[in-house]
């Protein structure tokens, strides 16, 4: 299996709060917070959840829809050294009960929209603490000094994700492994406090998720929008200063017919596409909007992206997922075996992004990390300059909005 480093990183979030207190940290429902805001935040809430009895290692459940109150309890969260559990709004209440009880979950916290659906959730696991986020303020605050570091190696957030035949799994993802595919973005498309990143994909789902944590560790605002509204990202693109922004190619599409194809501002340095390749008519419009589009491949075990295709490439390798990002070493196997350039088989990686395993679940870890790398169950080839294309998804896999479901 893969190990993620063990070694510290400095308490970010403390970090930017001294060196930078006023410069911008999140923006979500109209508000605006600075780092020093946003610090005074997180701070009460990892006292108030200490006072409840979160701690080291304590998995903690939200069912809570995209917004400044998810963003915060992540970093609360973080503080306290607990497990984040983000639930998918999209389930029943039976699939969230059984997720809750498989995880193990000591706490959920949901918002006002979701309280008949965590009542009923929460029946299955009789000894579960709810908790409505409108009560968070009444709480008692705790007295919580923020560790000077955090480590790599803790396990910092479990994440549900669609297996091709019964039951989900949930995927271990440490700190260090949202560490190292920051860093390798970062190493590939650099952003930092000049930038604003948009988040429009749910904050539950690793793509989202990922955007909160490359805001804390690359001291960069992030700005959070409720759902999808292809005017609303315009506006945020054109008088709010956004500059990258990540999307799936039908909300591209959307983005370009609510502009009727005009040029987007030159501060746009690009959209971070996943959820398959984008079709060539849809890449020719970008360029004429100036939209760079960088596509991806990636999965919630590798915690966001793995692949990525660089705009200049785009039409050059039409249907490629683009190349391994630093650090991560893609290969093709066939029974066990590396084939050669442009044979067909399974895509299987390593490198420090790559998910330790899944919780509670030593068969299919084992099942999924056999002689060093990890098995996606994706098919794909890799060309003779090394740029990956995925050609079948796993078993029955269908992607809708950037996430991936499986009829089971």
């Amino acid at each position: 299996m893969n190990e993620s480093p063990h070694e510290s990183i400095p308490n970010l979030l403390v970090q930017q709060a001294s060196q930078t207190p006023a410069a911008l940290a999140l923006g979500a429902g109209g508000q605006e917070s600075s780092w020093a805001d946003l610090y005074r935040r997180v701070g009460r809430l990892a006292g108030q959840l200490q006072g409840l009895g979160v701690g080291p290692g304590h998995r903690v459940a939200l069912l809570m829809g995209n917004g400044a109150g998810f963003v915060e309890l992540v970093h609360a969260l973080l503080q306290l050294r607990a497990v984040l559990v983000p639930l998918n709004l999209r389930l029943s209440a039976a699939e969230l009960g059984w997720q809750l009880a498989d995880v193990g979950a000591s706490l959920l916290i949901y918002d006002a929209r979701r309280q008949g659906l965590a009542e009923a959730a929460s029946k299955t696991l009789p000894g579960l603490n709810l908790l409505a986020q409108s009560n968070l303020p009444a709480l008692p605050q705790g007295s919580f000094e923020p560790p000077l570091t955090l480590e790599l190696a803790d396990l910092h957030t479990i994440i549900y994700s669609s297996g091709t035949t019964g039951r989900p799994k949930g995927v271990c993802l440490t700190l260090g492994n949202h560490w190292a595919n920051a860093q390798a973005s970062y190493q590939n498309l650099p952003a930092g406090p000049t930038d604003r990143w948009l988040a429009v994909l749910p904050l539950f789902h690793v793509g989202g998720l990922a955007i909160i944590l490359r805001g804390l560790f690359y001291a960069m605002p992030v700005i959070v929008h409720e759902s999808f509204d292809p005017e609303a990202v315009n506006r945020a693109i054109e008088q709010e200063g956004v500059t990258l922004v990540s999307v799936v190619a039908q909300m591209l599409s959307r983005m370009l017919d609510a502009r009727a194809d005009r040029p987007y501002p030159p501060g746009f340095r690009y959209a971070l596409a996943g959820g398959g390749p984008v079709p060539a008519p849809l890449l020719q419009r970008c360029a004429r909007a100036g939209i760079p589009v960088v596509q991806t491949y990636g999965m919630t075990e590798t915690a966001s992206q793995a692949v990525t295709l660089a705009p200049a490439e785009a039409l050059r390798k039409l249907g490629s997922a683009g190349r391994p990002l630093p650090g991560v070493e893609v290969r093709i196997e066939q029974d066990g075996q590396s084939v050669v350039a442009d044979e067909a088989g399974e895509i299987v990686l390593r490198g420090l992004i790559v998910t330790p395993g899944y919780a509670d679940r030593p068969t299919e870890t084992a099942r999924a990390w056999r002689g060093g790398w990890f098995h996606t169950g994706d098919l794909g080839r890799l060309d003779p300059e090394g740029f990956l294309y995925v050609l079948d998804r796993r078993d029955d896999l269908i992607i809708s909005g950037g996430e991936n479901i499986y009829p089971a």
